[in-house]
């Protein structure tokens, strides 16, 4: 239910735009989460890169920090990562989900970022 996309291969330097919509929650049940954005890098395990609270707070690992921008839209289901400033080591899944980790994990979106 949890559906990601916007990945791709680029070039270091450059930007990619997120998406992730919960296509089968409702807004009752989306609007009150504070929801991640987690990547898995060839070989690490899972980690959370990027965070916003129901009220729009935002949090970043240091190592996404000034590059990445989360957002999100309630009445969409919907929560984005804007990334600019594109690492090779950035290299990975992306996927999004609860801070609590309470949704099924989607398939996913591969960002491939070449030197």
């Amino acid at each position: 239910q949890l559906v990601e996309s916007g990945g791709g291969l680029v070039q270091s330097g450059g930007s990619l735009r997120l998406s992730c919509t919960a296509s089968r929650m409702i807004f009752s049940t989306f609007s009150p989460l504070d929801w991640g954005w987690y990547i898995q890098a060839p070989g690490k395990q899972r980690e959370l890169v990027a965070s916003i609270t129901k009220n729009g707070v935002t949090n970043y690992a240091d190592f996404v920090k000034g590059r990445f921008t989360m957002s999100r839209n309630n009445s969409r289901k919907t929560v984005w990562l804007q990334m600019n400033g594109l690492k090779p080591e950035d290299t990975g899944v992306y996927y999004c989900n609860t801070l609590e980790q309470s949704q099924a994990w989607g398939q996913g979106t591969q960002v491939t970022v070449s030197s």
